[in-house]
């Protein structure tokens, strides 16, 4: 049988006071599951990223630091870096502490009880376990549809990307240390970690309702969100920019001929709906071409200022002299 592997939790929480007490105690229930198990080892950690929280959030996380230190452990980001960066400043702090590290918000809609799964995929050798949801039977209509499309016009436009996966993930220690070389500013973490590579799988499980709060993705972030996703991994924008040019060409040349014909035969009208229609439709694309450059530029803008993408204020965390790297596969 495997070693038991040393597992660190990473929970990045935003304004999460009305759930993170209900949250601790169903991780330290699976985490006593999992040790009795010896599927990991005691020296696993449940680690809290507070991120920017206006509310109770790090209060929260600071009195289950110091009711049980030696499992709950806190990272307080010094300003609101947004859910990507709060997840990846997690595993980054960790990277040395752990053999591997789950990603989950805290929400609970992620199926808690599909670790166990997870960390038996690494134990058959994966290096990633992908937490993928069976369907989206209680999401709306318009929610499943627009997530749905979004993961279709991802693989349309060339990213590697798991269908159906948010951020609810197991890595190895080695594919952190990877993911350490990986400097971006701008973070899509669904595309990045495939671009890794090493052994992977999936474990489904079915998305449950949010426990408490609201949620921290209101149609306008998932819009940008998704527009993050598309424009940091794919240039095809870019390149249908340029075939759209070539498109609208063709149609200038067309209706020029068409123009110099009916002026030649005498058919010629004043058309004020017809210009105005032109006019506006072409003015409409080349904004829109613009815009997609322009998000190009600004992503450009933000990597080469080579800005920090968080900053820890504190992190919370009982020391143990122990090796976790023995128990690595």
């Amino acid at each position: 049988m495997p070693a038991a592997s040393v597992l660190y939790m990473i929970i990045p929480c935003y304004n999460e006071e009305e759930v993170l007490g209900e949250t601790a105690v169903r991780l330290r229930e699976k985490y006593q599951s999992l040790m009795a198990m010896s599927l990991i080892s005691p020296r696993s950690h449940i680690v809290f990223v507070n991120d920017g929280s206006s509310d109770r959030t790090w209060d929260i996380i600071t009195s289950l630091h110091a009711q049980q230190p030696e499992l709950f452990s806190g990272i307080d980001l010094a300003h609101n870096a947004g859910h990507q960066n709060a997840v990846l400043a997690g595993l980054m702090t960790v990277r040395e502490l752990c053999d591997i590290a789950i990603s989950m918000d805290a929400d609970l809609q992620d199926d808690i009880n599909a670790i166990d799964e997870m960390v038996r995929e690494y134990q058959k050798g994966n290096e990633v376990v992908y937490g993928v949801r069976k369907a989206r039977k209680k999401d709306t209509l318009f929610k499943r549809l627009t997530a749905e499309g979004f993961y279709r016009v991802m693989q349309g436009m060339g990213t590697e990307i798991v269908y159906n996966h948010a951020d609810f993930r197991l890595m190895s220690r080695r594919v952190l240390q990877e993911l350490a070389g990986f400097r971006e500013v701008n973070l899509f973490l669904r595309g990045m970690i495939p671009l890794i590579g090493f052994r992977s799988s999936c474990v489904y499980y079915e998305r449950q309702e949010r426990f408490a709060g609201k949620s921290k993705y209101p149609l306008r972030k998932m819009l940008s969100f998704a527009i993050d996703g598309i424009t940091s991994f794919s240039v095809k924008p870019l390149k249908l920019i340029s075939s759209f040019g070539l498109l609208m060409v063709a149609v200038s040349a067309a209706a020029f001929l068409w123009a110099f014909i009916s002026k030649f035969f005498g058919n010629t009208e004043v058309g004020w709906s017809s210009t105005f229609c032109s006019i506006w439709l072409i003015g409409g694309m080349q904004l829109l071409c613009l815009g997609i450059i322009g998000e190009y530029v600004g992503k450009i803008y933000a990597e080469v200022k080579q800005r920090p993408r968080y900053i820890i204020a504190e992190f919370l965390h009982d020391e143990d002299p122990g090796t976790p790297g023995q128990s690595s596969q």
